[in-house]
């Protein structure tokens, strides 16, 4: 870690009297791309957020719905102190492989003057956004429940925003005025043609998660806390809350590491077990199935082999036992020999995975995670876990933790989004809560997914590629190649529908050619695109039709268009290339209609841009190498 790190502390103790309830505290980002003014007014405070345009959005936050009535008159800051960070850091894995954090910090101690109970405001404004939490002092609220907190982000005028009601659903566009459900987060917000919003939460751990409604007041949203929170389970401080802003809606998936900058370092001392890679899901549950599987798997260097639903027993069912191989009938006949299966993927280099239901976890995780460490298996898939309330969020992040004791790699599933934790125990390797390919989306809504619910973190996207609905619905295999690039997950299903051409046919029929994976050099390209990064750049694009994301691993760089408008020529610049060097530019690609084909050519890479013209509903990936001298 390379670190330069200054703390400015403005006096040891300031007195209440010299800040009185009008005061107005600036503070502005490293370079001054933004600047905010805090001001405490009766026992609430108010952010104004500003960027070169002008004010950005209003904030009123500690606006608090206390269970207890401890508090009485109002705050006056008793102290203040300054912070200023300029660090980076090197994650496990992610999208960049060395992250910056620079910030400059605000820390208050509010006391009240009616009964001198106290709490800590913090802020932190990045270049890329403003950040800010509260914090209650232990001794003045220490039997108290927080009912839920009223945060309201009010804007000057009417706006476009993107809302999902939940993790897993399809995104809308909207007008804030016209908000009805609350929404899930990050929610992004329009406020001009070049002018982008992203407003969610970071470091939810053991505090109820935070959804947004529409504002009971004014033009805006207003966090509404899915339930309440014990403040001593919480550890007396709320999950960060964030603003982003930025002129281009690629630009707040490109700064998300603000979020993973807002969790506390990694605290797993040997991560050498901690490995992304690309998974096939085993779709047959037999012995034969998965014998195939680990064959196609290590000849196409793909790392794992999971194990799905059922085979344990029917995963809704409490009585079903996730320490034995007890196949549910329903999904298949068997027979399942998953010790033996386990001994096969060993010699080949191949890591298996499972899936297990919350019914199960609920009841074993003690038991499960060292018998699946003494099994040999790498990680876990925590299925249908409860998201929202305090409880279950503080034990789902307690089971990503007793994983990482028994060195086992998590994927969560279902409705968890992501807000950094990965930072913190980076085997959580990546989650779900993304309307992935499983729910066949049009090309538009993964456009949509791509700039709102990327900008959290990696998402399962549970690709298909052989699949009938890729081209029924999907918008064809080269924009599946496309959507590999740029929706980022550590761990890639990369043939959620498919299986090995050895394998037997799936329980309930015999399959379909179009569900057999085929070997060809697309198949093999498809199977050798990176799943973590060296560097990511978003390009081109909008909100409403197409994406431009540029990737790089190592010396080679992907670059990836989802375009779900009409057939358009995308403009792509070439200064993420050593000038001093040639390179070799293939471009796979969709041609006329022919959505269940890829084609394939070489294109010149010489100048300061690179011009494809990419079809109608479609995509396409163009991967840059360095010609070897």
């Amino acid at each position: 870690m390379h670190m330069k790190k200054t703390l400015i502390l403005l006096a040891a103790l300031w007195q209440s009297a010299v800040f009185c309830a009008q005061t107005v505290i600036p503070v502005a980002s490293p370079t001054k791309t933004l600047k905010v003014e805090i001001g405490v007014k009766g026992q609430s405070v108010q952010i104004d957020l500003y960027d070169k345009e002008g004010k950005v959005v209003n904030i009123q936050t500690l606006r608090l719905d206390l269970a207890e009535k401890l508090l009485a008159g109002n705050w006056q800051v008793a102290n203040q102190t300054r912070t200023s960070v300029d660090q980076t850091w090197q994650p496990v894995y992610g999208e960049r492989s060395l992250v910056t954090d620079r910030y400059n910090g605000l820390e208050l101690l509010l006391r009240s003057d009616k009964n001198s109970k106290e709490m800590t405001f913090s802020v932190r404004l990045y270049d890329e956004g403003l950040a800010f939490r509260y914090a209650f002092d232990k001794l003045d609220f220490w039997n108290c429940t927080l009912k839920d907190e009223h945060t309201q982000f009010l804007f000057g005028q009417d706006a476009d925003t993107w809302v999902t009601g939940n993790a897993q659903g399809a995104y809308s566009k909207t007008r804030l005025s016209e908000l009805k459900e609350t929404g899930d987060r990050p929610q992004v917000v329009r406020l001009g043609e070049n002018r982008f919003v992203a407003i969610g939460e970071a470091a939810l751990v053991d505090y109820s998660r935070m959804k947004l409604g529409k504002s009971e007041t004014g033009t805006g949203i207003q966090s509404v806390l899915s339930g309440e929170v014990k403040l001593d389970l919480a550890g007396y401080q709320s999950p960060w809350r964030y603003v982003m802003v930025a002129n281009h809606p690629g630009q707040l998936v490109q700064n998300n590491d603000l979020i993973l900058n807002l969790n506390e370092p990694n605290q797993i001392a040997n991560t050498s077990w901690i490995k992304p890679g690309q998974v096939l899901r085993e779709v047959t549950l037999t012995t034969p199935g998965a014998f195939a599987a680990i064959d196609f798997a290590a000849e196409n260097h793909i790392a794992y082999v999971e194990f799905d639903a059922g085979w344990y027993g029917a995963e809704e069912d409490t009585r079903s036992d996730a320490t034995t191989v007890t196949v549910d009938p329903a999904r298949s006949k068997g027979p399942l020999d998953l010790p033996k299966i386990i001994e096969y993927a060993q010699a080949k280099d191949v890591g298996i995975l499972v899936y297990v239901n919350k019914k199960a976890l609920h009841q074993q995780l003690d038991v499960i995670l060292p018998l699946y460490k003494q099994w040999g298996i790498k990680g876990v898939k925590y299925g249908f876990v409860n998201v929202g309330d305090q409880y279950a969020t503080a034990w789902l992040h307690h089971a990503i933790r007793k994983a990482a004791k028994y060195e086992l790699m998590v994927d969560v599933h279902d409705e968890y989004r992501p807000t950094g934790y990965s930072r913190t125990y980076p085997n959580l390797i990546t989650q779900e809560g993304i309307r992935g390919d499983e729910e066949s989306p049009a090309l538009s809504q993964s456009i949509y997914t791509l700039y709102n619910r990327m900008i959290c973190g990696a998402g399962d996207n549970t690709n298909c590629f052989y699949a009938e609905r890729v081209s029924q619905k999907m918008g064809g295999r080269a924009a599946q190649l496309a959507k590999r690039v740029a929706i980022y997950s550590p761990w890639q299903f990369i043939f959620w529908y498919d299986r090995p051409a050895k394998a037997p046919a799936r329980a309930g029929g015999a399959g379909s050619a179009e569900s057999i994976i085929r070997t060809d050099a697309i198949t093999d390209f498809y199977c050798s695109i990176p799943t973590v990064w060296d560097d990511t750049r978003f390009y081109e694009g909008d909100m409403e039709s197409y994406a431009v994301v540029a990737r790089r691993s190592a010396a080679d760089w992907y670059v990836s268009v989802l375009n779900a408008g009409n057939k358009r020529r995308v403009t792509i610049p070439t200064d993420m290339l050593d000038k001093g060097t040639r390179y070799k530019a293939t471009l796979y690609y969709q041609q006329g209609q022919k959505k269940d084909a890829v084609s394939v050519k070489e294109i010149k890479c010489q100048g300061e841009t690179l011009t494809l013209d990419v079809e109608a509903d479609s995509g396409c990936v163009l991967h840059i190498t360095p010609i070897m001298k």
